[in-house]
């Protein structure tokens, strides 16, 4: 049987006296991978991501899916690990897919390649004449400042024309990107495409709670299941389509811009949560949880 490592953050730890307070998402997506990795005759551990290279001649296969504090100072110390993992064990996604998905500048690369992605200004640190700038140049009165590395609205700051500049605490402590605003966001939700080895597995719809604009759940954020058309899996298809490389796993997060069209907003392959509870079938029957372990087993079988 193969030994999978699934690596997690501190605080995501099950053994773990201080746990996250989103920590049922690990306890939900677990009770659906476990019996589909197992029918796939792998085994399922989760360890810490600091002990990762310590502990990965033990595994034949380590994915950070439950790695929610990378981004907290914490990026260089996990590439490195990373790096180490993966001249020992396979390591999925991919090391080089890793440190490129690991800041967002990467949409950049999406842009010039031709995918819909929402206009966005990046500068080296936030600052009052930064801000004046992006106003000016996305027409806008309302922009989301976010840091180059970071993820679950850490660090994220909404900023309305006219108003005092947020705590220094409340906002990217390096390098930044800032967006307009877009109202799609409360009035009809974020849109979440989740892709395993390339292929569409399910999707759904996160929505803010009322006066907020994060999805996440840690703030009042909901989702429901959405079967999108054809179209809308051929958008985000088509983005995964533009990348160097094909991801094991991928989340596309995609908003509508105020030209009607969805657009790229991020693209996760590092540590996703999957929502695996939207795709169809529950606990050891549920097709996306199949559909990962079907396609890690797939990559395993070509590395021999």
């Amino acid at each position: 049987m193969k030994k999978i490592a699934i690596l997690a953050s501190a605080n995501m730890m099950p053994s773990a006296l201080t746990q996250r307070d989103d920590s049922h998402e690990r306890d939900e997506q677990m009770k659906k991978l476990l019996p589909a990795f197992l029918s796939q005759n792998m085994h399922l551990d989760i360890i810490s991501w600091k002990l990762a290279a310590n502990q990965a001649k033990h595994y034949d296969a380590m994915l950070p899916l439950f790695v929610w504090d990378y981004f907290e100072g914490n990026d260089i110390k996990f590439i490195k690990e990373m790096e180490r993992v993966d001249k020992i064990t396979n390591l999925y996604n991919s090391i080089d897919v890793i440190k490129w998905n690991s800041k967002k500048s990467y949409l950049q690369e999406l842009e010039k390649r031709g995918a819909p992605v929402i206009e966005t200004i990046y500068v080296d640190f936030v600052s009052q004449t930064n801000i004046a700038k992006a106003f000016e140049a996305l027409s806008t009165d309302r922009l989301v400042i976010k840091p180059l590395i970071g993820a679950g609205a850490w660090r994220q700051a909404l900023y309305k024309k006219g108003d005092k500049l947020p705590s220094r605490k409340l906002l990217p402590p390096g390098p930044a990107m800032i967006q307009s605003f877009l109202s799609s966001v409360r009035d009809e939700g974020e849109y979440s495409l989740l892709f395993f080895g390339g292929r569409y597995s399910h999707a759904l719809i996160k929505k803010p709670k009322t006066g907020d604009y994060r999805i996440q759940s840690l703030y009042g954020g909901t989702e429901e299941t959405y079967h999108p058309n054809q179209t809308e899996i051929d958008v985000a298809q088509k983005i995964l389509n533009t990348l160097p490389f094909e991801p094991l796993y991928a989340r596309v997060d995609l908003l509508r811009g105020n030209d009607g069209q969805l657009r790229l907003i991020e693209l996760e392959m590092i540590e996703p949560y999957l929502y695996l509870a939207h795709s169809p079938g529950q606990k050891e029957n549920n097709l996306g949880a199949q559909k990962l372990a079907f396609e890690l087993k797939k990559k395993l079988i070509q590395k021999h």
